[in-house]
């Protein structure tokens, strides 16, 4: 009768299926792989992913609560992008697809932006009527109704309450309904200082039924405006949100995204290109990014080499690059940063349209490799759509850039439009044909005033689904990140990047790690 064979004790352990990232890309040639193709193993861990730290740092000068920036794309970061991002922790990129004095003018709102402070409120003049503003609100479907009003030099003169904005005053002059200036209780904007808020919790305390605080200068100009309802949600946030990334000044950090701006005979024009970074830099902007598709380009290098000899001090991001030589030679012209990924983005087509690019994971290892020889940063720049995403990214780099994610925030630019009861906003990637002619064509190699040749669209246009606020958005993504850092044991994201050890994900696989088998139903809180 035979009889089974006895195992025999394996020799092998977690190490030989887990392998950290030198090993397991190496054994993965020639593949080349992206985010599910890849899951991380989970390790033994005594750190609670609430206790974990997600600060980075993208230049000795220059660190982040948090390791996101928000895309320098004209449907996703202007100042208000800009300062959500940074009140929570992180970085927003302006895009350049507007006039560089407009770009500037953004950059100034985040570093003079005073947290709770409308600085450029809405405001009426007192020859308007009461019709007059009846229409403003429904035109621009604002959900207040007290208004500012001042004169043609911007003199506050008085204040039109809420109460007095109806139907049966519409013929009325708004001079005729306000509160008039000496009945204002008015702040001046010296005494917001050093802490705003404590201010104007002072302010609303001490004068019951108040719900605005007009802030003055010395000519009596209006300043700004500070709301009841803003410092409530403010005060009651303070214990939950993230520490805002600040520069030395207080102020909160902003990028500005410039290109190679190129003369008529095709020559890069130094003078405008000095000029608009030295307004920048006056303006206290605290990194540049020279973007475009193609960064390991003669081209790019010397538009980083002009920069980093006018400007010693100030953090440059220079990309896209997917390479370690491209890495490296950013980093000899003067980067700090280099930003990886070609083609990875949901609205990029790059890959279909030029053949060419890298699955995320593998250009960011392959990529590391020159960062590690010249000791700059790595940014993943697309192909985020979740928050492990994230988790893997940060296992290959210093922070990431997410567009898609963001453009559904109402923080982003563009108009709100409904489709069959759905709301959406404009997405579009920087290589399509509509942001090309705005002005993006410098970043893809084109021209947008060439008529002649046509341009090949690198990029789409599409609509994201409305998705709430920055807040909301970046807290469910942070929260993932910790969790991943927590099924690591990684206490900082130093430790996540040392720890990370790599396994292959089949097709079977990535449908195990989605829902799946089931009728997923939401659920809804309410009668």
């Amino acid at each position: 009768m035979a009889t089974m064979p006895k195992p025999v004790a394996s020799s092998t352990s977690d190490s030989d299926f887990y392998l950290p990232a030198e090993r397991f890309f190496a054994t993965n040639l020639p593949n080349a792989l992206t985010y599910d193709d890849v899951s991380l193993a989970t390790l033994h861990s005594d750190i609670l992913p609430k206790d974990t730290d997600l600060a980075t740092s993208l230049s000795d000068s220059l660190r982040l609560q948090i390791p996101v920036i928000s895309s320098d794309m004209d449907t996703v970061t202007e100042s208000r992008m800009a300062i959500a991002m940074a009140l929570n922790g992180g970085l927003g990129l302006i895009h350049y697809n507007l006039p560089p004095k407009d770009q500037i003018k953004e950059v100034a709102r985040v570093k003079r932006h005073v947290h709770g402070l409308i600085q450029d409120p809405i405001t009426v003049g007192p020859d308007d009527t009461v019709g007059d503003v009846l229409h403003l609100i429904e035109q621009r479907r604002f959900e207040f109704r007290t208004f500012p009003v001042v004169d043609q030099a911007g003199k506050l003169i008085g204040l039109l309450p809420g109460s007095t904005v109806r139907d049966r005053y519409r013929v009325k002059k708004v001079a005729e309904a306000m509160v008039p200036r000496a009945s204002i209780r008015t702040v001046h904007e010296r005494k917001l200082r050093p802490d705003p808020i404590k201010a104007a919790d002072a302010f609303f305390a001490e004068h019951v039924g108040i719900h605005k605080m007009l802030v003055v200068d010395d000519h009596d100009n209006l300043r700004g405006l500070v709301t009841f309802s803003d410092i409530e949600r403010i005060t009651g946030e303070a214990k939950s949100r993230r520490k805002p990334a600040r520069d030395g000044q207080f102020r909160l950090v902003v990028g500005a995204a410039i290109s190679p701006v190129r003369k008529p005979s095709g020559e890069l024009d130094r003078d405008r290109i000095i000029a608009h970074v030295g307004e920048l830099v006056h303006e206290s902007v605290d990194v540049v990014a020279v973007s475009t598709a193609h960064g390991h380009t003669a081209g790019v290098g010397d538009v980083v080499k002009l920069i980093r000899g006018a400007f010693k001090d100030l953090t440059i991001i220079a990309g896209n690059v997917t390479s370690g030589e491209g890495v490296e030679f950013l980093a000899d012209c003067g980067a700090n940063a280099i930003k990886i990924g070609q083609g990875p983005g949901s609205i990029c087509t790059t890959r279909i349209v030029a053949g060419v690019g890298i699955p995320q994971l593998t250009a960011l290892h392959v990529s590391g490799r020159g960062a590690a020889k010249k000791g700059v940063r790595l940014i993943a720049d697309g192909g985020i759509t979740k928050s492990g995403d994230i988790v893997k990214a940060l296992t290959l780099s210093d922070a990431v850039i997410i567009g898609g994610l963001l453009a559904g925030c109402r923080e982003a630019p563009g108009e709100i439009m409904e489709i069959s009861g759905k709301l959406y906003k404009q997405y579009r990637g920087m290589g399509s044909h509509a942001a090309m002619k705005a002005g993006s064509a410098a970043r893809y190699g084109h021209d947008k005033n060439d008529t002649v040749r046509k341009v090949a669209a690198e990029g789409i246009e599409a609509l994201k689904e409305v998705s709430g606020s920055v807040d909301d958005v970046l807290n469910t993504l942070m929260g993932g990140v910790q969790s991943g850092m927590g099924y690591l044991g990684a206490k900082d994201l130093g430790e996540l990047r040392q720890k990370a050890r790599y396994v292959r994900v089949t097709p079977a696989g990535q449908k195990e790690a989605s829902p799946h088998d089931v009728i997923e139903v939401a659920t809804r809180s309410g009668g």
